[in-house]
C-alpha cells in the first residue's frame, strides 16, 4: 500500500511537495483551461517517464530536467503540469499501485490467501521498482490507487473478526515484513554489482578462516549446524510469511471461540 545498472542511493520523502496541489493532481480536481492551444504533453506521460527514469537510474537520477529529456521537451514545459519534483514523486508512488501493476489480484480465497497474495505482490512491486525502498513513506499522500488497494484488502480481511485498528495493523505488519525482505534482496544485488563478487564467491573467500573458527571449539552450536543451514535453497521469505500468517490465524480463531 505503500516501496539494468540502476543506482539505489538517495532518499526522498513522500508528501514533501505542495499537499493541496498534489491532491488536486491525484484526484483530478484542479481547474482545466478552457482555451488555448492543445497541450503537447499529458500528466500521465510525465509520470510514466519519471517512473522509467527512476527504474533505470534510481532516485538520484530523477529530476525535472532528466524527465524532460526523457520526453524530448524543455524542462519548463513540465511545470505547466506539475509544480516540482516533490509533487511528481507522490504521483509516481500512487501510479505504481495501480491494479495493472498486480494483474493477478488478491483472489477470493479468504483473509489468509489475501494477505499472502498481498505480501507476494508487494515484494514483486519492490523488485520492479527498487527506488521505492528509498522513499520515506511514513506520511503518504493518499490517491485513488492507494485507496482502491486498501479498500480491496480490507474487504477481503474484514471477516477475520478483528477490531478496525487490528485489521490495519495486520496490513502494516505484512508490509513491514516485505519491506525488510525486499531491502535485503536489493542490498545483495547492489553489493554484487559494486564489488564484482557473486554471493557464492564472497562466502567462499571466508571459508578457510571460518573453518578454523569452527574447529576452535569456541562456537559449538554453530559448528554442529548442518551444511545446508545457510544454503541458498531455503526460502526464508516464505518461511517467515507463513509463520506471521500462522500467528494471525491463532488470534482469529481465539476471537472466534470467544464469541
Amino acid at each position: 500500500m505503500t516501496s539494468g545498472s540502476s543506482g539505489t542511493g538517495g532518499t526522498e520523502t513522500s508528501g514533501s511537495g505542495d499537499i493541496a496541489r498534489t491532491l488536486e493532481l491525484l484526484w483530478d480536481t484542479g481547474r482545466r483551461p478552457s482555451r488555448g492551444p492543445k497541450p503537447t504533453l499529458t500528466l500521465d506521460r510525465i509520470v510514466e517517464a519519471a517512473i522509467q527514469v527512476a527504474d533505470t537510474e534510481g532516485l538520484e537520477g530523477l529530476s525535472m530536467r532528466r524527465v524532460a529529456a526523457e520526453l524530448g521537451t524543455g524542462t519548463m514545459s513540465l511545470y505547466r503540469y506539475v509544480p516540482g519534483k516533490g509533487e511528481l514523486l507522490d504521483l509516481m508512488l500512487d501510479r505504481v499501485q495501480r491494479p495493472s501493476e498486480n494483474p493477478a489480484g488478491l483472489g477470493d480465497g479468504g483473509w489468509r490467501a489475501a494477505l499472502e497474495a498481498l505480501a507476494r505482490a508487494t515484494l514483486a512491486l519492490y523488485r520492479r521498482h527498487p527506488w521505492l525502498l528509498h522513499v520515506n513513506q511514513s506520511r503518504p499522500i493518499l490517491g485513488p490507487s492507494a485507496l482502491d488497494g486498501m479498500e480491496k484488502v480490507l474487504t477481503l480481511i474484514r471477516p477475520m473478526g478483528l477490531s478496525d485498528p487490528e485489521l490495519v495493523s495486520a496490513i502494516i505488519m505484512i508490509d513491514g515484513y516485505v519491506v525488510g525482505a525486499a531491502r535485503t534482496q536489493l542490498y545483495q544485488l547492489e553489493a554484487e554489482r559494486r564489488t564484482g563478487l557473486t554471493d557464492a564467491e564472497f562466502w567462499q573467500a571466508q571459508v578457510p578462516t571460518l573453518e578454523k573458527a569452527m574447529a576452535s571449539g569456541h562456537y559449538p552450536v554453530m559448528a554442529s549446524l548442518s551444511e545446508d543451514a545457510f544454503g541458498q535453497d531455503f526460502d526464508h521469505f516464505e518461511f517467515g510469511l507463513q509463520r506471521i500468517l500462522d500467528g494471525l490465524e491463532v488470534l482469529v480463531e481465539s476471537r472466534r471461540d470467544a464469541r
